[in-house]
């Protein structure tokens, strides 16, 4: 074959999110079953047909999604809890959502990060569930788009091995046995895509970037020979993105077609395993060379180089270009994006444009463009590297002089005791994570400020309307500690980008976070420093109308980081430090206006965790580092509040403790109070609230839930440290739904701590 151009994946989304709106008017029941699949098959075709316009040869088919491609797969295979199962509904569209949402009475299944993503998965759980093949999705959608647009399409499925892997809830032998189960019926599903005529299938193994044991060597040797054998014809490409794969001498000997590998994000070992060890002969290599996780045009001579140093190794019949990994962390087109400096701009790569580059140096590689062409296409990044806007001299000497900003405080039982004499809060004290419901009401005020039907003074006023009928309602509540609701926020890290300088925010920048929540991170495309304070004004007003105290709501500098496409010419250190000395800036100036609580939320700090172990450490430092640098300059008397996502704690359980925050909330009621064990085996001795109900799924929690997630956390933790909240921001529910689900949680907490009162006033 000749050198061919393929894709990992394309975003699902859609646009202008039509893919997001489909699934929110079906689950509203604003659309009927079959007007949904109709919608949504408009929707996938489309994306084929782009991609196959766009010049792609291997157009991969089963990357589209209702809510989770892991999801998609566990179901494939009969992986569904016991609770979601009914005699009369076990398979239906029906479960499959409440396996993601969850319903009355059923709590959906855990959710966490898609390796060091931003993009979450529904975990798979495997207690309990005997693996069967329920649909061959791959062959359903293959046939789709053979019979419907003439694409021959490359069928994409995750691996038997990294599905388990990312599941939860057995033994390391009942894996064992689930995987043994599971073999036949991916040969089922290989078996029946080659008798239907797919030539390439792509099996995505991306457990394969971290660290691998000799068990799991043998697992994946045992696996891709019983492929082999069994499906002899299958022109299997073994996929990996993220990071340079493990056992690279092994990996590469499995008998599979192919093997696909990340040049980006690999700190050039891939290559240099390339180098060194070779590669066999009787495969090809499909060479991950666009970034697919930034948003930055490539820089082209520069893979043209590299495509060329990779055809010395193997030969250019054996070549495959392609992105990093799927597209679906990026936006979909640069095209619509009208309001951007055309400096920066032009300087942008989405899907689409993307997928041009991929094309470009396809044909470069086969001798069919000349390398002036890609010449041309690096102009704009460089007019950009040596922009004002990338060299303002301010910030980078704040850079060369860090050691001039303190990042220690006075030591944490000290601090506590000032704390408990200035705000003088009960056992168990309440509070929220920062967000209030987004209302439809609110969406359309901020939505004609921004066109210029209300003035900047009516705005605020609306704002401030909302801000003081929230102060009230979570005074009748009874909450200890009180928000502002963030009603001028349309996201937590999009607001502050559209603050702070060194940032870009576009209109369609969309992408795909968990089932139809979809976020627009916003672009780090300059030096980084804050023009003016960002969320005194509002703070304060919501201050003032009340005696309980109010939160100042910032997010954190790892976090903006790590939600934010970010720019490539500088080191992330260098651009995490930008933004620790912003909002450093911002602390100071919400102390100085009297607030006296405030949060610095890092959802996203374990999410950048690196993906191999060895830099794990220098990461944390860094990240810990910053946060202490943005948070260390207050007074004893401050409290300083944070906030962390779904995530193992367990593996930076000294990080946490490390960033030396008074009071940490942490997302635990999805995994059942597991997180909680976290902290068994060690003694953590600031506050610390474990979110007590998940508001990701659109139900009330009962008072014996909340009761029983409360005592478990006080079977490990001091009462006296304890804090009752959300697990996150309650953003994205109904007002009705979050004042009864407050309302619930104050009650179980005024309970729990009669209960407390009693026993301390007896000790």
């Amino acid at each position: 074959m000749s050198i061919k151009s393929s894709n990992l994946g394309y975003p699902r989304i859609g646009e202008n999110r039509e893919w997001k709106k489909t699934l929110e008017l079906f689950w509203g029941g604003d659309i009927t079953k079959a007007q949904f699949d109709s919608e949504m098959e408009k929707i996938r075709l489309s994306h084929l047909q782009k991609q196959q316009e766009k010049g792609i040869d291997l157009i991969p088919v089963g990357d589209f999604s209702y809510y989770d491609h892991v999801l998609d797969t566990a179901v494939m295979f009969g992986l569904i809890p016991t609770r979601f199962k009914t005699d009369e509904n076990k398979l239906s569209i029906q479960t499959y959502f409440e396996m993601a949402r969850g319903s009355k009475g059923k709590v959906a299944s855990e959710m966490t990060k898609w390796f060091n993503t931003n993009y979450h998965y529904i975990v798979p759980e495997l207690e309990d569930v005997q693996p069967m093949l329920v649909e061959n999705r791959p062959l359903t959608l293959y046939k789709e788009a053979k019979e419907k647009l003439g694409i021959d399409g490359k069928p994409v499925i995750l691996g038997p091995i990294t599905l388990l892997a990312l599941s939860k809830g057995s033994s390391e032998q009942k894996r064992s046995e689930l995987l043994k189960e599971l073999v036949p019926l991916y040969i089922e599903v290989l078996q029946q895509l080659v008798e239907a005529g797919a030539e390439w299938i792509q099996i995505d193994e991306p457990i394969l970037v971290e660290s691998i044991d000799n068990e799991q060597l043998h697992q994946f040797t045992e696996v891709y020979e019983a492929f082999n054998q069994e499906v002899p014809n299958a022109k299997l490409i073994l996929q990996t993105y993220f990071e340079s794969i493990e056992r690279y001498e092994a990996i590469v000997q499995l008998p599979v077609a192919g093997i696909g590998l990340d040049f980006v994000h690999d700190d050039g070992l891939n290559l240099a395993h390339l180098q060194s060890i070779g590669f066999p002969e009787d495969k090809i290599l499909a060479a991950g060379v666009i970034d697919g996780r930034n948003i930055w045009k490539a820089p082209l001579r520069e893979k043209a180089t590299l495509i060329e140093t990779l055809t010395n190794i193997v030969d250019a019949d054996r070549l495959i270009i392609q992105p990093s990994s799927s597209l679906l962390h990026v936006p979909v087109t640069v095209e619509n994006e009208q309001n951007l400096e055309s400096i920066v701009k032009d300087a942008l790569s989405f899907a689409d444009e993307k997928l041009r580059e991929v094309v470009l140096l396809t044909k470069f590689a086969k001798q069919e463009c000349a390398i002036e062409e890609l010449i041309k296409c690096d102009q704009a990044v460089n007019v950009l590297n040596h922009s004002p806007l990338r060299n303002v001299k301010e910030v980078q000497e704040a850079l060369i002089h860090l050691l001039n900003y303190s990042t220690t405080r006075v030591e944490a039982s000290k601090r506590k005791t000032l704390h408990d004499k200035r705000w003088n809060l009960p056992f168990l004290p309440t509070t929220t994570i920062g967000s209030f419901p987004q209302t439809k009401e609110v969406r359309r005020e901020r939505l004609k400020w921004k066109k210029g039907e209300l003035s900047n003074e009516q705005y605020e006023q609306y704002i401030n309307k909302e801000i003081k009928k929230w102060i009230g309602i979570q005074e009748e509540i009874g909450l200890d500690v009180l928000v502002h609701g963030e009603f001028e926020r349309t996201d937590m890290v999009e607001f502050f980008g559209e603050k702070l300088a060194g940032f870009a925010i576009t209109t369609y920048g969309w992408v795909q976070s968990y089932g139809s929540r979809c976020v627009k991170p916003p672009i780090i495309f300059g030096d980084v420093f804050l023009r003016e304070p960002m969320t005194v004004k509002e703070t304060v007003y919501a201050q003032n109308l009340t005696t309980k105290p109010v939160k100042g709501m910032l997010t954190g500098p790892v976090t903006i980081l790590n939600w934010s496409f970010v720019r490539d010419d500088i080191g992330r250190t260098d651009v995490l430090n930008q933004l620790a000395l912003s909002i450093r800036q911002e602390v100071e100036a919400l102390e100085a206006n009297g607030i006296g609580m405030i949060q610095v939320d890092e959802p996203a700090l374990r999410e950048g965790l690196p993906l191999k172990q060895e830099k794990t450490e220098a990461y944390l430092n860094t990240a810990v580092y910053a946060f202490k640098l943005s948070t260390s300059s207050v007074k004893e008397e401050t409290q300083i509040h944070t906030h962390m996502c779904y995530a193992n704690f367990e593996d930076i359980i000294e990080a946490i403790d490390a960033l030396d925050a008074d009071v940490i909330s942490i997302e635990t009621s999805r995994s059942h109070g597991e997180l909680i064990g976290s902290f068994e085996a060690y003694h953590y001795h600031k506050g610390i609230g474990l979110g007590v109900y998940d508001i990701h799924s659109p139900r009330v929690p009962t008072f014996e839930e909340l009761s029983q997630n409360i005592e478990r956390a006080l079977k490990v933790l001091d009462y006296r440290l304890f804090w009752v909240n959300p697990d996150c921001g309650l953003k994205t529910r109904g007002i009705e739904e979050t004042i009864t689900a407050l309302k619930v949680m104050v009650e179980v907490a005024k309970t729990k701590r009669s209960v407390l009162n009693y026993t301390h006033f007896m000790a």
